[in-house]
């Protein structure tokens, strides 16, 4: 259900920050860095750090918002 929505904010947002979907059964070390123990989980960092972190559906608007706040955390 959310990869749809993913992949619109992955055009909305293109230019303005990178939006990947990861499948965490071929990437399991991702999965284990961000100590991810539900899918969806939805990671935002920003220089490498977590900004925010979200097990759970969600909005698209919700989701951009998300990138919008860690955007302006210069």
């Amino acid at each position: 259900m959310a990869a749809p929505e993913v992949r619109e904010l992955a055009r909305e947002m293109a230019g303005k920050a990178l939006v990947l979907k990861v499948n965490t059964e071929e990437h399991p070390q991702v999965a284990a860095r961000f100590g991810v123990q539900s899918i969806p989980n939805f990671v935002v960092l920003r220089d490498g750090q977590v900004m925010f972190q979200r097990a759970g559906l969600a909005p698209r608007a919700e989701m951009r918002r998300w990138l919008e706040t860690a955007r302006a955390h210069v």
